[in-house]
Order: C-alpha cells, then structure tokens, then sequence
C-alpha cells in the first residue's frame, strides 16, 4: 500500500473504481480541503440541493478524478486508502504493523482480483463462479484471518483502518449475498457488522446511489480488460516495458562487467574449522529454531525455520561472509516426558532416536548446518544456571506460590503440555495448557475450562506450589531500549515487529520459569531442588550451548554484539520468547550477549484445505517426503516458492504439479538444457566466439539488473520473491534463443553461423549464472548443472553483483542431460489420496520398527506399562457401565467413553498392534 506522502502532487491512484468510505461529509467521489486540521467541503462532486454532477478538476488535471482530498498545503490525495490513512492519522490513530500489512496486500491482492470479478459482472454481465473465482480466494483468505485471531475486526476487538478500506473495497460485490459464501462465517459476520453502521449505510447510499453495482458501470466501462488471475500461464517472453527502460548508462557499466570474467571475482575465502568471528569482516551468525525432539517435523516445521535458513545460510556463504549456521533437537520438558510416556521408553532413550530421525530428515533435505546440536548436554546446564544466577544476583528472579493443575490418578502435577480443555478466549476445545492453537493466546493452565489431563484423561484438581519468576517488568525499559537501537534499519519482519510490540503495549508480566518435572535442567537454589527450568526459559539458550559444544571459543559468536550479525529463524509463535524471553535474561544477565540483529518469522503453511496432523495421518511429514520418489530439490523449490512470507499459505499437490512441469520443467530446465545441447550440439562441447550486439548487450544489462535485484532480495531476506528472480532471467534466456533461432542459423551463411555461435554462447553463460543463483534453492540441480557445463571452481562459490562471462570462447563443457522430470497427474493423485490420511498405518509401522525395544518383536512398550494400561482400560470400561447404568447425562458418558477408546489406542501401540484391527479378525 502506498502511502499518503507517495500520493501527494497529482500522481495517479492505481486499482479499480473508488468505492464508499464511511467518514461522514467527505464522501468518496466528494472533494474537500483540510482547514486548521478539520475537513472543509470546497466544492461538492454532487449539488448540494439536486443530485446533479459538478465538474470539480484539480488544477494540475484535465479531467475530473474522484476521489481527492485537497490538504491544507496544496498537495492532494488521490488513493482512497491514503485519504482513509490520513484521516485515521488525525484521530490519532497509531500506525501499526498488522494493519499496514492488511493495506498492503489490499492493494497488492484484494484490489486485482475485485477488478477482474467486477469487470466479469458489471460489463460482461457474467453471473455465479465467473464472478466468484477470481475474488474466492482472497475472500478465504480474510475469513480464514478473522477465524484463526478469534477477534470480530481485522486488526483486534475495534474497528480499524484495515477494516474500513476493505469494506469499502468489498462491498459492490458483497452486497449481493450471492457472493458472500455461507461457508465463510468469520467473513459474513465481519460484513454485516460493518455494513450495519450508520456511516458505512450513508457511504454506500451515496456513492452506489440505489443502483447497487450498476453505478459503477461508466468507471468500468472505460478501465481495460484485466487479466485474469485464475490460470494465469507461465509466459517465457520478457516485459516490454522492462525492455525500453535501459539507459546507455546501464549498458555501459553491465558490458565492462562482463568482459572482465573470472578475473574480477574476488579470492575465496580460507576456510575455518571452527568458524570464529573475524574483525573487520561481515560475521553472520544463523540460527533456527531448535525443533522439538519429540515429533517428526512436518512441511510447516521445515519451511519455517531450517529451510528458510539454510538458503539464508547459503546465499551468506555465495557472498563471502564470515557465515556459522547451527541448529538443534530441543530435548528437555513435558514434551519429552509425554512422548516417553506414549513409546514406553525413557526420555533418554526418546531424546536419543529422535534426534537421529530429524538429522536423517535435515541431512536428506540438503540443509548445510555448520553443527547440529542437541539441548540435553552439560554445556546447556552450565550455561542456564550461570544465566540464572546472574539475573537472581541482580534482582531479577522473584519466588510465588502457583496454583497448578495436579492429577491424582497420575499421582503428579501437570506441566502445561499435559493439560487439553477449552480455551477460555475462544472456546477452542483442544487448547494446551500453555497456548490455544486456534487464537495464539497464552493460557495458564488453570485457566482452561474442562481440563483433562493428557495422560489418563481424568479431571485434574487445584493445588499450590512454589516456583520462580523472571520479573520482566523489571526488565522492560532495558527491552525496550534494546528494540529502539535495533529495530530502525533492521530486516525484522513485520509479524514479528508486530508481536513484540503488542508484548509491549499489553504490558509484561512476570513469567515462571520453574515447572515440577523430573526431565529438564535442574535449578541451582535451596528449596528448588525437586523442580527443572522452564524450557521457555532454557532452550533458547539452547543456542549458546550448542554452539559451546561445536567450538570452546563460542563467547566469540555469543559475547560479541559489536561484531556479530545474529539472523533468527522462526514461525511467528515462536517471537515472544526470542523477541522478549531471551533479550530479558540476556540484558538482565549483564554479560554482553548477542542478541538478535534480524528476526525473521514466517506466518503458518497448511495442508491442502486444513492443517497437518501425525495422529490423523494428514500431511506430509519429513521422514515420508523421500518415500514419495520425488527428489528433495523439487520438495526444497516449491516450498520456498510457496513460503508464508505476508500471510499463511497452502501446500497443495495440484499446485506443486504444475509449479514443477511449468516453472522448472518448461521453463528454467527447458532453457538450461537447451543452452548446453546447442553448445555440444552445434560447437563440439566448447564455447563458441561471442560477438555482441546492442540486442545482446541489453539482455546482458537485463540480466545484470535481474541479479542484482536478487541481492536485493535476499539481503532482504525476501526469500520467496528473490526466487522469482531466477525464474524471470530463465524466460528472458528463452525468449532471446526462440527469436534468434540458433538451429537454424547453424545451417546459414558465416554471419548466421557467427549469429549462431554469439547466441549459444551467451545462453550457457546464463545457464552458468542460473546455476550459481540456484545453489541456496537447489543445492543438488546447482552442483549438477556446474558438472554438466565445467564451471570453474570459483564461480561456484562466489555469486558476484553483476552478469560476467564466466564461460570464455575455447571452455569445454561436460556431458549435458535433462535437470528434471515431469510429474503425472495419476502420480500426484495416489500421493495426495495417500497423505490424506492413509499413511497412519504406515507410520505406525515405522514407529514400530524404529523403536530400540523392538528387537524381539513388534512391542513398542515394556509388560509393566502393557498391564498398567490394562488395568487403566477395565477400569475406564467399568465407568463407562455404571454412567450408562444410572443413566447419567449422555455428553458425561460420550466423554468417558472417548476417554475409554483413547486408553485403548494407547493399549494397543503398547502391544505393538496396529490402529481400528478388529478382534479376532484378520485384515486384509
């Protein structure tokens, strides 16, 4: 969304027709001036006594333009959005994150769609789906939002900005419930509020006039065609507006690049073992988020935070900086005990497996960690408690008495992740005790309504135990401080600038740190004995320890904020713990710690229409993906292409179908195959002589922008857009081979073979380039691509900021194959009918085979926990006859007997035997 400043001075507002804005007196298709701060009608679009149109034209015009805001100052704002911003600002509102992103993709997404919805509707006179489609989406999109926050307006409890543009913007077409989809409730309740008002009913009556969308016939009758956004096909030719924009300048300075080559790369950099930071030079430290060791990680997991920081990682390197890249299983806590629990096995011996599963994962998902590290290490009890007795000697550690949830049958407290009920916010019933799942808020345990504890499923009571706290409002002002040095300038997204702000403004509170668990790192005071650290508090510092066990030197990455760069990888709930947590023991530990410089946080992927789920055998999990037979570059290339960057998005098997046979099959592999066949072809295997003309020498200045604004990206650490970059120079390649016809004119006279030879070579000199841009995306089709062609060794490993020939006349390449294959349809049909829920036998037989205790046969658990489960089952069934007996109320007994069907699923992954197998009978 451009902003009011962008809009001032006559430039033109850009999307469709001007739609009604609920700011009583200043109508949109009005025209006011600002006065002393107020909104003074100039001249009314409309008489004021007969509803006849005045011809108002802002001096510097030709035409009327509706609508406009004329300020105090002489300058005017043309964009409905800046007109609402400005008004908004007035009132004074305070920008805010979340709102700006909602403008953002207002005008980005919403308004394109509607365009091409209200052009099918109003001119073309289509009706239904043609309508519909093109705006479906968006439309999900904002119900799925107002869902997901549990809040009645886009941006919290009131109505906001965001809210009153969309409205504005949505309500031509949704005024015909025809195009409001009853499916979409969160939508068709925020709809109605807004068009309920007083100022939004008068906003409309007086832009709409009574004629409903009709009115906007004239505005759309004048607007070109759009194009469609439903089935929008990859098109291999260059923009041509892209094209006229070179300037000789430009050209110039791309050209001498060129004809430097090889020489004016850099000299690699030695390599170190350990990597220590190294003065005056670019120090980027890289973490990602430890993954829970308790659970496979699904696609989600991956994309969120390894992936997304491995072609961080790597693109560091391709630059030449001072790069350390370290990850690891986050063991300690209820998670670990829970899961131990469920396999009959200790947390050691959990901690143990899974750690080996999720480095199998990463290891076949090409992700470069420099160290892959674990939490369960004297490093990490070392580290916490020295972190713990600074901020205690410094007064930042208070002691309360907490009322806590405890099972009796279980004989214990339950930690937060062993506690299911209703969320008290939103009435979710599946929400943890710690945080909802479907509002994001955090709960205390004994907050939810309807607790069960997770093990047993019985009700659990209120009892009280002591526990420490760090006093982040103590803290705050430091945090604060911190944020106001490093925010400015940094690459922090804007969820996560968003989440930690709200932090703020909601006002911290202390947090425990303690919980009454046996697995975790245990706390060094007198009377604390019996209790471990919260794994909130400890397993961020999960990363200094695991950087203390790749390196005794790891003070030099974690105690040296002047010379290091610390880039964090996260999906956005992780934020508050990295964003306010960690910073607040950090600064009130006093010991110069690095802290985060770039936060980056993704939104959530989905799963096709829902989310994953390992228990109903929903999504594509790690340890499944390399049993699909496609390889791991094509699963790394579409889910970056697909990253929830600005707002969660969706995997989809049709989508990655398509992404694969257009994007990389007929585009980027098609291009690339076709540069190095026509070289061994038509040239013996070596690089013909090049002789550039202006044509060549502007593609050569377009590739050179292209890649350039790829650096730009990714500095950025706009992943998902940089990744477009690639694509787009591949279509320029294809387009500049499909005009000159290389093929044929190889058969010509000397100046078509020199023609020829000209075209080939500046085709795999940009195959060359594709190769080295890929190698943060696909490390494998990278290398393979570099072997196929010979690329020397050095523009392997620097990726420089302009297009040079790195691929000279006489370069002999090697033996070129094709990089891709093409994915059927009956293929993708089986793999999506698969993971839609049918790999939940699979899995379990996985989980069978890959327990440590189950080398004399199928048992996943030992007798003593086979028989404890059994008595817990006959004595669930004996409470389940007695409800039943004395005719208790049917939804207490539908709960028991849920509890008792639960307990025996438990009892049969205990005895090794597989899911919904009826008694008695074989399955076939």
């Amino acid at each position: 969304m451009m902003g009011e400043t962008d809009q001032l001075s006559g430039s033109q507002a850009r999307g469709t027709a001007s739609f009604g804005t609920p700011f009583p007196g200043v109508p949109r298709g009005g025209r006011s001036a600002l006065a002393r701060g107020r909104p003074v009608p100039v001249a009314s679009a409309w008489g004021p006594r007969r509803n006849e149109a005045v011809q108002c034209v802002v001096p510097f015009l030709t035409r009327p333009k509706v609508p406009v805001l004329q300020l105090d100052s002489g300058n005017y704002l043309f964009s409905t959005s800046a007109i609402c911003r400005y008004f908004f600002l007035l009132s004074g509102w305070e920008q805010d994150d979340l709102t700006n992103q909602w403008l953002e993709w207002e005008a980005t997404e919403l308004q394109p769609a509607l365009s091409t919805a209200l052009y099918c509707l109003v001119v073309q006179g289509k009706k239904g789906e043609d309508v519909l489609g093109p705006v479906r989406r968006a439309l999900m999109h904002i119900d799925h939002s107002l869902s997901r926050r549990s809040s009645p307006f886009l941006a919290g409890e009131t109505e906001s900005l965001a809210d009153i543009v969309l409205w504005g913007a949505l309500y031509p077409l949704l005024q015909d419930p025809s195009y409001l989809p009853e499916e979409l409730g969160a939508l068709h309740s925020w709809f109605q509020t807004l068009s309920s008002q007083e100022p939004c009913q008068r906003a409309a009556e007086t832009v709409l006039k009574r004629q409903g969308v009709l009115a906007l016939r004239p505005y759309l009758q004048k607007q070109p065609q759009p194009s469609s956004l439903e089935g929008r096909v990859v098109s291999n030719e260059p923009e041509e507006e892209e094209l006229a924009t070179l300037s000789e300048e430009e050209i110039a300075v791309a050209v001498a690049a060129w004809e430097k080559g090889l020489e004016s790369l850099p000299p690699l950099r030695p390599q170190q073992n350990p990597v220590l930071p190294v003065a005056g030079e670019r120090n980027v430290l890289i973490t990602s988020a430890l993954p829970y060791v308790n659970n496979v990680p699904h696609l989600g997991n991956i994309i969120g935070c390894v992936l997304s920081a491995d072609v961080f990682a790597r693109y560091s390197r391709l630059r030449q900086w001072n790069t350390l890249y370290l990850c690891g299983t986050d063991e300690y806590g209820t998670a670990t005990e829970t899961k131990a629990l469920e396999e009959g096995l200790t947390p050691q011996e959990i901690c143990d497996k899974y750690h080996i599963i999720h480095a199998d994962i990463y290891r076949w998902f090409n992700i470069s960690f420099d160290f892959f590290g674990r939490t369960t290490t004297p490093q990490q009890t070392k580290i916490t408690q020295d972190i713990f007795q600074r901020l205690l000697a410094r007064g930042f550690v208070l002691q309360d008495t907490v009322e806590q949830l405890r099972c009796e049958r279980c004989a214990r407290f339950l930690a937060d992740r062993f506690v299911e009920g209703v969320c008290p916010f939103c009435g979710y019933e599946e929400a943890r005790g710690d945080q909802c799942d479907k509002c994001g808020k955090l709960i205390n345990a004994v907050e939810l309504k309807k607790p069960q504890c997770k093990v047993c499923r019985s009700c659990p009571v209120v009892r009280s135990s002591r526990h420490l706290f760090l006093d982040l409002p103590k803290l705050g002002a430091r945090v604060e401080e911190w944020l106001e040095r490093t925010l400015p300038g940094s690459d922090w997204t804007p969820n996560a600038r968003f989440i930690t702000r709200s932090w703020l403004r909601d006002g911290l509170k202390p947090r425990c740190i303690t919980r009454d668990l046996k697995w975790g790192t245990p706390v060094p005071l007198e009377g604390f004995e019996d209790k471990v650290f919260y794994v909130w508090f400890d397993a961020t510092i999960g990363y200094l320890s695991i950087t203390a066990n790749y390196t005794d030197q790891w003070e030099k990455w974690w105690k040296n904020p002047e010379q290091v760069n610390l880039y964090q990888f996260m999906a956005k709930d992780n934020v508050p713990f990295h964003g306010i947590v960690f910073p607040s023991s950090a600064l009130g530990a006093e010991d110069n710690y690095t802290l985060v410089s770039h936060l980056i946080a993704t939104e959530y992927l989905n799963y096709e229409d829902g989310k994953f789920s390992k228990s109903r055998g929903v999504g594509v999990f790690g340890d499944m993906a390399q049993d699909t037979g496609i390889p791991a570059d094509i699963w790394r290339f579409y889910l970056l292409y697909i990253r929830p960057e600005g707002q969660d998005s969706a995997f989809s098997w049709t989508d990655m179908l398509f992404k694969n046979n257009s994007e990389l099959l007929n585009n980027l592999g098609n291009f690339i195959n076709r540069a190095g066949m026509f070289v061994s072809k038509f040239f013996g295997g070596f690089v013909p002589e090049m002789v550039l003309t202006s044509d060549d020498q502007r593609l050569l200045t377009h590739v050179t922008l292209e890649l350039q604004h790829y650096h730009q990206l990714l500095e950025k650490v706009r992943i998902r857009d940089a990744l477009r970059s690639i694509l787009t120079i591949s279509r320029h390649g294809n387009q500049y081979i499909q005009v000159n016809e290389p093929w044929k004119r190889i058969r010509g006279g000397e100046a078509d073979r020199q023609r020829a030879g000209t075209v080939t070579g500046l085709a795999v000199n940009i195959a060359a380039l594709l190769s080295v841009m890929l190698q943060p995306y696909m490390p494998t089709v990278s290398a393979t691509i570099q072997a196929q062609l010979q690329l020397p060794r050095p523009a392997c490993s620097i990726l420089p900021t302009s297009f040079l020939c790195t691929l000279p006349a006489g370069h002999q390449i090697g033996t070129v194959s094709p990089l891709f294959q093409k994915l059927e349809n009956d293929q993708i049909e089986s793999l999506k009918q698969r993971f839609s829920g049918g790999q939940l036998e699979e899995s379990l037989a996985l989980k069978a085979k890959a327990s440590p205790r189950t080398a004399a046969g199928p048992t996943a658990a030992g007798p003593q926990q086979v028989q404890a489960l059994t008595e817990e089952v006959a004595k669930q069934g004996d409470t389940v006859r007695e409800l039943k007996a004395q005719k208790a109320d049917e939804s207490r007994i539908a709960a028991e007997v849920a509890r008792l069907l639960d307990l025996k699923k438990q009892l049969a992954l205990a005895e090794g035997k597989p899911l919904g197998a009826p008694k008695g009978k074989k399955r076939k």
